[in-house]
């Protein structure tokens, strides 16, 4: 499983990078307004935090020619190479836009994805990952977590290289339950991704842990 942050919030992330093997940062323009922050301080503070890691900035805007030429410029102006990767919504602009900046050698992660078909098209195009919206489709009782099983296993019968981005979650099972139906990949919010590694078990076994071994452990550190 790929782990990725779906964040700008830069005290969260510098926090979570201290530990957490994360491979990357999704943004788009709502996670944008919650920051507060202009998409050219956002980028270019998260990707200082991200390094060498993955930076997926999503496009505004809504033609091809448009879209290519404002792909082209995000990844030229914060400087990120093989790092970037345009994230498009899927509709008819943004799968012909994909198209032309696979050819130019620019990676695009296909967003907005709400259906099996929309994820298979933007993987022809050429899409590297496809983001399906979980709990938005829970919410209108499209079952999230099938439609991204089902994907995933498109990727894999189509033997396509695209990787499956599952992305809205609202809870820890939902993100346990799409690793277990063949997602690559999940991007998650800084609260769940905390939540996700915690236990009260894991706690009290600490705790256990360092009652019974406080007068053994006798070797100077």
């Amino acid at each position: 499983m790929i782990y990725m942050a779906d964040t700008a919030d830069i005290k969260a992330l510098k926090e979570l990078y201290n530990f957490f093997p994360l491979e990357g940062v999704t943004t788009n323009p709502t996670i944008l307004k919650q920051s507060g922050m202009k998409l050219s301080v956002a980028i270019d503070e998260v990707s200082k935090i991200v390094g060498d890691g993955m930076m997926h900035v999503q496009v505004m805007s809504s033609t091809s020619d448009e879209i290519v030429k404002e792909a082209k410029k995000y990844k030229t102006y914060f400087d990120l190479g093989d790092n970037f990767y345009a994230k498009i919504p899927v509709f008819p602009e943004g799968f012909k836009a994909m198209r032309i900046l696979k050819d130019a050698g620019i990676k695009v992660t296909a967003t907005a994805i709400f259906t099996q078909q929309q994820a298979l098209v933007a993987a022809k195009a050429g899409a590297d990952f496809v983001a399906p919206y979980v709990s938005r489709l829970d919410n209108i009782s499209s079952h999230g977590i099938e439609v991204v099983r089902d994907i995933a296993r498109n990727m894999d019968e189509y033997k396509l290289d695209t990787k499956v981005l599952a992305a809205s979650f609202k809870t820890v099972d939902q993100i346990y339950r799409v690793s277990m139906n063949g997602s690559h990949s999940a991007t998650i919010s800084p609260d769940l991704l905390m939540q996700l590694i915690k236990h009260p078990m894991t706690d009290i076994s600490i705790a256990q842990f360092e009652k019974d071994g406080a007068d053994l452990y006798d070797i100077e550190i």
